[in-house]
């Protein structure tokens, strides 16, 4: 989607090439907000992958569940979770393939305690992708003094568990971050 000052934000067709996702694989979207991304998420994985759309807000829960009813995504799961809170997300221990969060860690209080609980239901081996804001743009996103850059994610997941594997262009205001579980 291109905003009027040309830049370009994160398009979800477009990001998601970068997950290497496969037909089959268990994912969630930790953060899953609206839903902005699980019609692309539905569609990568197929009819046997599952997506579980992981979200704090009751009501984003709510419109989540509406949306995979009039789009037909019979593979996403929406999900009311807590993840700063230790079994605070209602998916099984190594239970996902892949985890991804995206424009939320920086909502995030409890970061350790989040990216624990997050990884506590990825399986060894699995993939962790980050995209978060590289700045406050335009009004959107965090406040400046609340943007988390790419160097401060990749110690945050270094300490609890993950080791980088590679970075990916997530748009011109975001950063995009490979991880997996060690």
């Amino acid at each position: 989607m291109t905003i009027p000052t040309g830049g370009k934000f994160v398009i979800p067709e477009v990001v998601v090439t970068q997950f290497h996702l496969r037909e089959g694989d268990i994912v969630s979207d930790f953060g899953a907000g609206s839903g902005f991304f699980l019609p692309a998420l539905s569609q990568v994985v197929g009819e046997s992958g599952k997506v579980y759309a992981c979200e704090i807000q009751r009501a984003l829960v709510d419109k989540i569940g509406d949306t995979v009813l009039s789009e037909q995504l019979s593979n996403v799961h929406p999900l009311w979770c807590d993840l700063e809170e230790v079994n605070g997300i209602k998916i099984a221990n190594e239970e996902l393939d892949v985890a991804i969060l995206i424009n939320t860690l920086f909502q995030i209080e409890d970061k350790d305690t989040a990216v624990q609980e997050m990884g506590r239901t990825l399986r060894k081996g699995g993939k962790f992708f980050v995209v978060d804001w590289t700045e406050s743009f335009a009004g959107m996103g965090p406040m400046p003094d609340n943007v988390i850059q790419a160097n401060e994610t990749e110690v945050l997941f270094e300490r609890n568990g993950f080791v980088l594997e590679r970075d990916f262009p997530a748009g011109d205001h975001h950063y995009g971050l490979a991880f997996r579980k060690i």
